[in-house]
């Protein structure tokens, strides 16, 4: 690394910033190992060392560099490694691929063949990531820096033109010009609600503090299901947050702040606290940042994992050392929020979005995206899809090119049967609203929403009545209790659901569920409860059949429910092979050796494991 000095003008800076280009122009190629969550579970830190020594080893330590980075999105196939300028890119490497790949593709310009990407469609094998289907319709905007820049190296971010933004805003706009680009840009919040941000920006600036203080937080309590987006953010590009979040505090008239994490989220904390670290060292964050006159600084705050935390008023009361709870908003928290002072919170992807506002202009920036929803947005794909992993798409983009272009389709030849977008407080949409473009509003129309971002597909072996007391179950267990609707309602909806579910349910308690969720939705204090009715009233709109079936034919017709299924053999078809017997866990199949089998059905515990081994479709499910 060049030897970080405190900086006291942009001069300096751009000198810094010449400096460091010019020492990494020597290098020739370079190596990204992904070193995301995704990532470091299949050892990927393993392969970087191997990779390491290797370069040692060969004398090319001095010609390639190489480099740790964040996520690369595409976490089915990791560990994931890419060289540049070639643009080659392997999957699942281990550390006893990196002879091949230093013999072929660093001393030379070859390509391992068996570490390539294999398209399952077509069969061809892929060399280059940008010519991946996963990456090909994809807008990277903010996920491409994941893969160019090492999270705990402020030089790489410097490299990469970072904190150009902030020098642009502290020296050449004026707070309310800097309000104004973000709101031309037509930038929304990406934290779920999709409120104008230049909106908040306003109220917080024209917010009078008793004592001169505001506050600008981020909110990274991101505690969807299967959702991992602004913490992959925070562990590859922590930078972008960071500046994004200077500009928006010298908008508001801010210096102070704070980045409320997930205690589930070591390493993006990790990663977060020295990026910190360096930009104060080199006056990026602090007093008279950059000999600008203006001042600000960011605090970390870790959260204790309530999904409530992530609602606004509650996450400022856990900063705050008071129980997450939400506050009633007679007063908007622009005006009195963290220690009753004017706040601004938005989330880390917004956050991440400013400086990209800043740098290219509104204008360019809402050439992505539709009219009222510009940009990109990041999504975690995951659920019953062959390419799980981050996508990062324009605005606009329909769900179907998403779920086939992108994320490849259902696996193992099933039919698609639903997508819910937005985690708990969500939508479950079916195969009918494929089509719909993917934006704030177009998804609210068919009874979903955006929210941070996640996005779970599921097959035609899902029960859509299950999926809704999944969700019910643990809006339950994350439910504040504060207030009498979300606490209540959420209860009182699990035991109707877990009654259909069973066995027990009836028609009257149909009306009664759709009812609840209504009132729950119209009086709930926070958005918890006021969207914790979505996935069961787009369930029961779009999957009414299901319910009916339960209720009346107790019936779950893709046999999740335990209590209205049997398996049984049939003697027509079982060979005898013994496979259902040995991977019965409770000894309730019996039968000799080429002989038809039973299930003694008072020891069956309906796990379904007979029906999955038995190859020759012998046992029945009804």
């Amino acid at each position: 690394m060049v030897k970080m000095t405190r900086i006291d003008s942009p001069s300096a800076l751009e000198h810094y910033r010449r400096a460091i280009k010019e020492k990494r122009a020597k290098y020739v190629k370079t190596v990204s190992v992904c070193g995301g969550t995704g990532c470091q579970a299949h050892e990927c830190g393993a392969v970087y060392e191997a990779l390491r020594a290797a370069l040692d080893e060969n004398g090319l330590a001095k010609t390639v560099e190489l480099r740790q980075t964040g996520c690369h999105g595409f976490c089915e196939m990791g560990p994931l490694m890419v060289i540049q300028p070639s643009g080659i890119f392997y999957k699942k490497v281990s550390p006893e691929d990196i002879e091949n790949i230093v013999e072929a593709s660093l001393k030379g310009n070859k390509v391992v063949e068996e570490l390539v990407y294999e398209d399952p469609v077509s069969g061809e094998d892929i060399k280059k990531e940008s010519q991946i289907p996963f990456y090909k319709k994809q807008k990277r905007l903010l996920m491409s820096m994941n893969g160019k820049i090492d999270p705990c190296n402020i030089e790489d971010y410097l490299a990469q033109d970072g904190y150009s933004a902030l020098v642009k805003t502290l020296f050449e706009m004026e707070p309310t010009e800097v309000i104004d680009e973000v709101e031309n840009a037509g930038l929304r919040g990406r934290g779920g609600a999709g409120v104008p941000t230049a909106s908040k920006w306003k109220a917080a600036r024209k917010a009078i503090a008793r004592d001169g203080i505001k506050y600008v937080l981020c909110n990274a309590d991101e505690g969807d299901p299967g959702a991992y987006m602004d913490r992959s953010l925070l562990e590859g590009n922590p930078h972008a947050v960071l500046e994004g979040m200077i500009i928006g505090a010298y908008a508001i008239g801010a210096n102070e702040g704070y980045i409320y994490v997930r205690h589930e989220y070591p390493l993006a904390v990790d990663n977060l606290l020295v990026a910190i670290d360096q930009a104060r060292e080199l006056n990026l964050l602090g007093d008279d940042i950059l000999g600008s006159g203006f001042s600000f600084d960011i605090n970390v705050s870790i959260g204790g994992g309530a999904f409530v935390c992530g609602e606004s008023t509650a996450l400022m009361a856990s900063i705050e050392g008071r129980i997450g709870e939400p506050r009633v908003k007679h007063i908007h928290t622009a005006e009195k929020g963290l220690y009753q002072r004017p706040t601004n919170l938005n989330n880390v992807e917004t956050w991440a979005n400013v400086s990209l506002i800043i740098n290219q202009g509104a204008a360019k920036y809402k050439r992505v995206g539709t009219k009222n929803s510009t940009g990109t947005k990041i999504f975690s794909l995951v659920g019953a899809i062959n390419n799980t992993g981050l996508v990062e798409v324009p605005m606009g983009i329909t769900l179907r090119e998403i779920i086939y272009d992108i994320g490849g389709g259902v696996p193992k030849g099933k039919k698609f049967k639903a997508v819910q977008t937005g985690g708990p407080s969500g939508g479950c949409l079916p195969e009918s609203l494929l089509d719909t473009p993917v934006d704030f509003d177009r998804l609210y129309d068919v009874g979903s929403m955006m929210g941070s971002g996640g996005m779970i597909v599921m097959d035609e072996g899902t029960c859509m009545v299950d999926i809704a007391r999944y969700f019910v179950d643990f809006l339950c267990d994350e439910s504040c209790g504060k207030c009498v609707p979300c606490r209540e309602g959420l209860k009182q909806m699990l035991y109707i659901i877990e009654d259909i579910t069973e066995g027990r349910g009836t028609l009257e308690q149909l009306d009664l569920l759709k009812e609840l969720a209504e009132v729950m939705r119209d009086t709930s204090l926070c958005g918890l409860g006021q969207t914790a009715a979505n996935p069961v009233l787009s369930t029961l709109e779009y999957f009414e059949n299901e319910y009916l079936e339960h209720i009346k034919m107790k019936k779950c017709r893709a046999g999740v429910c335990k209590s209205l299924i049997t398996f049984n053999i049939n003697p027509k078809k079982c060979t005898g092979c013994m496979r259902c017997r040995k991977a019965c866990p409770v000894g309730a199949i019996k039968g000799k050796k080429k002989e038809a089998h039973i299930i003694v059905q008072e020891k069956c515990e309906k796990c379904g494991i007979c029906f999955e081994v038995c190859e020759y479709k012998a046992v029945v499910r009804k």
